[in-house]
């Protein structure tokens, strides 16, 4: 899952998703609940609550019917179709990519209790384009109309990097479970070679697309320079040494 990621600027917005300039109203880093970009078609771009908004939700923080508080910037693969959450955007094809010039997610070092923000970019400089979906909520107060987006997730337990992320699950006894035991999570990269065939396919052909990205994808590290530390399989990650750690972003 994922939690903190920077978003494009407008003029990235434009030049690389060739999307019509927005009003920017996002930040250096986007977290739940906060304005980021997202793209719902080609030369379409909107700002919007990362946290989708249910239609039923009571209020723009999402909730159930009951109104218990619901977390909702992530959406899981597995369960969304299905979801009272996701089912609807997901049915109806409301599917976005989310530029991003990187995300984060925690990293906890053998026997450490305290995690490493880590870092993930495009090792090619280009921003991601994450998978995700849209919506569109009626304040029943205001009359306004709230877009809002959440970021797809699947399980990444056979990705030699990603499942290296997040705290680790252990068993009822309190040992850590191999981490093919474990349900990793993290977003889904597209290509820019299927950005039409997600936003506008059927939902079969865009459940096709959720697939682990290629570990030459990425260029890593951590955000604070630091803590730059090296990863088990670091050699095979392509990683670069601690001690470059300065040149990483």
């Amino acid at each position: 899952m994922c939690n903190l990621y920077t978003p494009v600027d407008s003029r990235r917005l434009m030049a690389q998703f060739g999307a019509a300039a927005i009003a920017q109203v996002w930040g250096s880093y986007v977290a739940p609940l906060k304005p980021g970009p997202y793209v719902k078609q080609k030369g379409e771009a909107v700002a919007g609550q990362w946290a989708l908004i249910p239609k039923d939700s009571p209020t723009r923080i999402p909730q159930n019917k009951q109104g218990r508080r619901l977390s909702t910037n992530n959406a899981r693969r597995e369960s969304m179709a299905t979801s009272w959450t996701y089912g609807l955007p997901w049915r109806n094809g409301q599917r976005c990519l989310i530029p991003a010039e990187a995300f984060e997610e925690p990293y906890y070092p053998e026997l450490a209790t305290k995690s490493i923000s880590w870092r993930f970019a495009r090792a090619d400089g280009e921003a991601w384009a994450l998978a995700g979906l849209w919506a569109e909520w009626l304040d029943p107060e205001t009359g306004e109309i709230v877009p809002s987006y959440t970021m797809i997730t699947q399980n990444c337990d056979a990705h030699p990097l990603l499942k290296l992320m997040h705290k680790p699950e252990r068993d009822p006894q309190g040992q850590t479970l191999p981490l093919d035991k474990q349900d990793k999570r993290a977003v889904v990269p597209l290509e820019r070679e299927v950005w039409d065939e997600w936003l506008h396919g059927t939902p079969d052909q865009a459940d096709s697309l959720i697939r682990l990205p290629a570990p030459e994808l990425f260029r890593h590290g951590s955000v604070d320079p630091h803590k730059n530390i090296t990863l088990p399989g670091d050699a095979a990650l392509g990683q670069t040494a601690p001690e470059e750690s300065g040149r990483l972003f």
